[in-house]
């Protein structure tokens, strides 16, 4: 139970659910506009895709941040002391056999399933390991930090996928309309989280020179920032739900949206940026706007 516990912790928890949600709920959205009138039968009709698909996105994202990890063990000390490797409950040779293993998994789930999922796998841990490692290590620069994290999380998942799961069902790569007001949201979710992610952590940035956005223009700037642009995704997203008329049940779709925005803007009002320990929790709780965006829009296609 202990190592699986380290295990979990290696494994940054938020971002593990975050990327189960919306690989299931990338699924459920592409099955629904693909066939419309048997949504239900087909749902289950390609859960080998679904499975394949999930494990092979966790794996990968295991490998990220895993070798993000192993890349910042001083940094780490200073501004997280608490994950593993400074904690000392987990080994570099353990951490670094962890990252190797998740990365070959990834491969070969993407492998069994199909040739889109493995190109697209194959770029995404590209880049997640130019984000950690020299020469490139774009962690080094807030605006390629950003830039990776954006790519990744905001285009290639939630356009690659759809259009890897209409391949399973159709041999067809066309990317459905329907994605670009989820993928809109996320983009500029994506940036945010980028911004947010640095602001408690600008001690250990600024000793070894990570130029982030928070040591730039100050933490309360970055995280105005950040707040600007959910705002803007939110109601982006609606905006383009309207203009291109995606079948989803109306008055639950904008109704739960505007609400989300709503509690985003109240919750971020109440946070205090300079009481470190109370951001650390309030940094999580965007991690649930992040999740609960995947479910509703996916839910509103069901419904």
């Amino acid at each position: 139970m202990r190592a699986l516990t380290t295990l979990w912790e290696f494994s940054r928890p938020h971002t593990i659910i975050g990327s189960f949600f919306s690989i299931l709920s990338l699924y459920a959205i592409s099955v629904a506009v693909v066939y419309p009138q048997q949504t239900g039968y087909y749902f289950l009709e390609y859960r080998f895709q679904l499975a394949t698909t999930i494990l092979s996105a966790l794996a990968c994202n295991i490998y990220i941040t895993g070798l993000n990890q192993i890349q910042d063990i001083d940094i780490d000390k200073i501004n997280k002391p608490w994950l593993p490797i400074p904690a000392g409950k987990l080994s570099l040779k353990s951490a670094k056999s962890i990252v190797i293993i998740c990365g070959a998994l990834a491969l070969f789930f993407a492998f069994i399933n199909n040739l889109a999922l493995l190109i697209l796998i194959i770029i995404i841990m590209g880049i997640g390991t130019a984000y950690s490692l020299p020469p490139l290590k774009f962690k080094r620069h807030h605006v390629a930090a950003a830039a990776s994290i954006l790519v990744v999380r905001g285009l290639l998942v939630n356009v690659g996928m759809p259009q890897q799961f209409v391949y399973s069902f159709t041999n067809n790569l066309s990317i459905p309309i329907d994605i670009w007001p989820l993928t809109f949201f996320v983009v500029g979710f994506s940036l945010a989280i980028a911004w947010f992610k640095d602001i408690p952590d600008t001690g250990g940035d600024a000793q070894f020179n990570i130029k982030t956005l928070a040591l730039g223009i100050s933490p309360l700037s970055a995280f105005r920032y950040g707040v600007a642009v959910v705002a803007v995704s939110y109601m982006g997203l609606m905006v383009l739900g309207m203009l291109l008329r995606i079948q989803v049940y109306q008055q639950f779709f904008y109704l739960i949206h505007a609400l989300l925005l709503m509690l985003f803007l109240i919750g971020a009002a109440r946070i205090k940026i300079n009481e470190r320990e109370n951001y650390k929790k309030s940094y999580m709780v965007f991690w649930a706007f992040f999740f609960a965006e995947y479910i509703v829009y996916a839910v509103a296609y069901y419904l």
